[in-house]
């Protein structure tokens, strides 16, 4: 299931501290940018730059290829180039 970073809570020091413990108990293992339709790594330097109303959060791969997301060009270069491909 997605989760919306802005709803894990009131202030970013509430927000901060359920997403380490979500990704302690293995329920996110990647996030993704709403907008743009783009999932990766959580330790992407791109994804880390989002804004926290875009961000949201998934429990593996094929939840966010569910959800219509498509593989980060610079975390997961050989997941985007198989999507990339698989277009043309």
């Amino acid at each position: 299931m997605m989760m919306r970073h802005i709803e894990l809570g009131k202030d970013a020091q509430t927000r901060q501290a359920a997403v380490r413990r979500l990704i302690r108990n293995g329920s996110i293992q990647f996030g993704g940018n709403r907008p743009a339709k783009i999932y990766g790594r959580l330790s992407c330097v791109s994804g880390k730059k989002m804004k926290v109303a875009n961000r949201v959060f998934f429990q593996n791969e094929q939840e966010a290829i569910k959800a219509g997301y498509r593989p980060c060009a610079r975390c997961m270069q050989a997941a985007y180039l198989e999507w990339k491909n698989a277009l043309f």
